[in-house]
């Protein structure tokens, strides 16, 4: 910052917080990058470093030394290994894993939590890519949740982004997820046709119930297959959607009282536990002892599994698949009680199907 900013802290704001105090004296920055910049040294209280949970007591003179507004955040380029379906001069398709970022937040600052993400990895590997997502998001043309793995395509030009922007609007494209949800689904398949808004009270769900914000959101879903087991019903579902919304099938399994296991943030179970053990008629000497078994996936068991469009150049029909990653397979043995059996579905090992046909 080219000038050291001083204020003085009125008696009206003594009892307050630093850092609290700090945020309604600058504007536009969180109370966050006010931590940060107290961490960095760039706050200094009477000439002196302080907590950020100091209390003010009024008529203290406070020296922001640092810039309070940080620089615009761009991607950087990292070696992270990267598992590409399909690639040629115009597009990639990524099978992301789970635990991986699309691309950094435009809120967050340059530590670790703008690292590590698939834009990173896709700079390292191809150099160049599409500029039309700006410079957090350079060749992304749609988005998975960070728990969510599977397949997505990502531009390496502008004249691609654009192409494949029009096909994602005008639902030219089809995406297939596979998904493992709570409880047994009554119907063998059905369609969810129900807008999808941002949760006026919980700003980091989505919500089902009518918004005058809502957009519309529409899946297919198809059981695939349905688990009795000692942990409980569940069934495993294959989900075609129409629609791209924030969070689609997330919301839309849980509207139907069916959440995505592992998705805490829609309701389902931190952790399963073993029914049969709970509930076996011991003591309770007996049951401290044996404490009956649990599962926690760690991850919302929703994979992106298949990938069909129209190669937007070259005009042939892309067919992409990415099987069930080797976590989500080892969950439905563990669930099933099975130990050492053959997979449940193609696992990472098999080769993913990539099919180029007119």
């Amino acid at each position: 910052m080219d000038e050291i900013r001083t204020i003085v802290v009125p008696s009206e704001a003594a009892g307050q917080r630093l850092d609290q105090f700090l945020a309604t004296q600058l504007e536009g920055v969180s109370r966050s990058r006010v931590q940060l910049l107290m961490e960095q040294g760039d706050v200094l209280v009477n000439g002196e470093r302080e907590k950020a949970s100091l209390k003010l007591r009024g008529g203290e003179s406070i020296k922001v030394t640092g810039e309070p507004h940080p620089a615009p955040l761009k991607a950087m380029a990292e070696d992270i290994p990267l598992h590409v379906i399909f690639e040629d001069a115009n597009l990639a398709v990524i099978d992301k894993p789970a635990g991986m970022m699309v691309h950094a937040g435009s809120g967050q600052n340059e530590d670790a939590r703008s690292r590590g993400t698939l834009v990173n990895a896709l700079l390292f590997r191809f150099k160049k890519l599409s500029a039309s997502g700006g410079d957090l998001r350079p060749g992304i043309v749609h988005r998975l949740d960070k728990n969510t793995s599977g397949l997505i395509v990502v531009a390496k030009n502008d004249r691609t982004h654009v192409a494949l922007g029009e096909m994602f609007s005008s639902r030219q494209m089809k995406k297939t997820y596979v998904a493992l949800v709570q409880g047994a689904v009554e119907r063998q398949k059905g369609t969810i046709n129900a807008n999808v808004a941002r949760d006026p009270v919980r700003r980091t769900r989505m919500t089902a119930h009518p918004q005058d914000n809502s957009r519309t959101a529409v899946s297919h879903y198809e059981v695939v297959r349905r688990f009795d087991t000692r942990f409980g019903k569940f069934t495993l579902v294959r989900v075609r959607i129409e629609t791209g919304r924030t969070h689609q099938i997330r919301v839309h399994m849980a509207s139907l009282g069916h959440p995505v296991v592992g998705d805490t943030l829609y309701g389902a179970s931190a952790q399963l536990t073993d029914l049969v053990a709970a509930q076996a008629p011991t003591s309770k000497a007996a049951r401290r002892k044996s404490d009956p078994e649990r599962l926690r996936l760690g991850r919302n068991f929703l994979h992106a599994a298949e990938l069909e469009f129209t190669h937007p150049v070259t005009g042939k029909l892309l067919s992409l698949t990415a099987p069930l990653p080797d976590e989500l397979e080892e969950f439905l043995r563990r669930l099933e009680g099975v130990k050492g059996a053959e997979p449940l579905a193609p696992t990472r090992s098999s080769p993913a199907i990539a099919k180029m046909r007119k």
